[in-house]
């Protein structure tokens, strides 16, 4: 049995932070223009059939699926300042969104919003704001 001693960091593997999210797109250029024209994420660079983009400090990984193992997704969760305006923004950008924001959760002094809507290649993602209560 292995045994894991704390650190002062909290991360006994020396794991920092996210630095990458893989999502999978039949068609890269299709992905590619979606998360640029659309999202408005600044482009990195593109390799290897595969288009790479920061997503507020973590690299955002467009490819074809390796295998079909690898042919599942996530959701991405989107962090915006204002929920209602970003919903207008995308959806008046042809945005098929799955329902208006609204409230996940009660964290006391604010509340968890979110909208869901599918990318170019039907991942999901979703948009979220915590709001502050007035």
């Amino acid at each position: 049995m292995m045994t894991v001693e704390a650190t002062t960091s909290g991360a006994a593997a020396g794991v920092q932070r996210l630095g990458q999210v893989s999502v999978n797109a039949a068609d890269v250029p299709r992905a590619k223009a979606f998360y640029r024209d659309v999202l408005e994420l600044r482009h990195l660079f593109d390799a290897s059939g595969m288009s790479f983009f920061d997503c507020g400090g973590v690299r955002l990984m467009l490819s074809l699926p390796e295998s079909p193992e690898y042919a599942h997704t996530s959701v991405l969760y989107l962090e915006v300042a204002d929920i209602g305006r970003s919903h207008r923004v995308l959806a008046d950008r042809g945005v098929a969104f799955e329902g208006a924001p609204h409230r996940i959760a009660d964290l006391g002094d604010r509340e968890l919003w979110m909208a869901f809507f599918r990318d170019s290649e039907g991942n999901m993602l979703a948009l979220m704001s915590e709001v502050r209560k007035t």
